[in-house]
């Protein structure tokens, strides 16, 4: 299974948590075959708004999800 990898951002109430103002507003950069890959994609949209403390990005992984079994098989 690929390990895929989604990056989004948006407004956040409160800096330090991942409680978003209005997830129909969250801004969707993609989904990534590759952790280096979207690593890359979150930089990049974390640094256009690195002056505005309320914008947050995030890398999900997305494998981890949808076949959560096999992550934990691999970490015992």
């Amino acid at each position: 299974m690929s390990k895929l990898h989604l990056v989004f951002g948006g407004r956040v109430a409160d800096p330090t948590t991942l409680d978003f103002v209005d997830p129909s507003k969250l801004d969707v950069v993609g989904i990534f075959p590759d952790y280096a890959s979207a690593e890359k994609a979150w930089r990049a949209a974390a640094q256009r708004t690195v002056d505005d403390a309320e914008m947050r990005y995030v890398v999900v992984h997305l494998h981890r999800m949808l076949d959560p079994d096999v992550e934990a098989s691999t970490k015992a």
